[in-house]
């Protein structure tokens, strides 16, 4: 049996923020541990997922690698902030399909070579926006999503990152 969640009507989540900004402010988190060989698993909220490499990387290839969620995350978080923004802006949308690649060196993770990033050199998004709005206004849209996407925000900008290690005796 599969239970069915009713999501918050987008007024409704916007007038709780107008009315309390501190309705607005969340701390997310995750938490997880490495298993065999390089696989992950990842633990946020009731949902867990698992991260692997593949096989060509020393993985067994039972999930996507970090950073290919990282390329899902800032996907799904423009369609998601389409949808919302359509919705804001009064512009009709039938639908957003997003096709995100990036360039990787592995060179940069392994410290083979100097001055190669571990991360990506490049991030290539594309959007389709299907709908019966003029390009001008799916312009003006994309406008609004790129400002407002908060994945496309951390992937573009630096964002500070508080680290700490604790370690345990076996």
């Amino acid at each position: 049996m599969s239970t069915s969640i009713t999501p918050r009507p987008l007024p409704d989540v916007i007038a709780s923020v107008v009315a309390d900004a501190a309705a607005g402010r969340l701390t997310l988190g995750t938490t997880g541990a490495i298993h065999e060989g390089v696989r992950c698993t990842a633990n946020v909220r009731q949902h867990e997922l698992v991260v692997d490499e593949p096989a060509g990387l020393g993985g067994t290839d039972t999930g996507p690698n970090p950073v290919e969620l990282v390329l899902a995350a800032l996907g799904t978080c423009q369609a998601i902030t389409y949808r919302i923004w359509a919705a804001l802006m009064d512009i009709k949308l039938d639908d957003v399909r997003f096709e995100t690649e990036g360039d990787l060196d592995i060179a940069g993770l392994l410290g083979l070579r100097e001055g190669v990033r571990p991360g990506f050199g490049a991030i290539r998004h594309r959007v389709v926006l299907i709908g019966p709005e003029t390009e001008e206004r799916y312009r003006e849209l994309m406008a609004a999503v790129d400002e407002h996407c908060p994945v496309l925000d951390i992937v573009a900008n630096p964002t500070p990152v508080e680290r700490t290690l604790e370690v345990r005796a076996a």
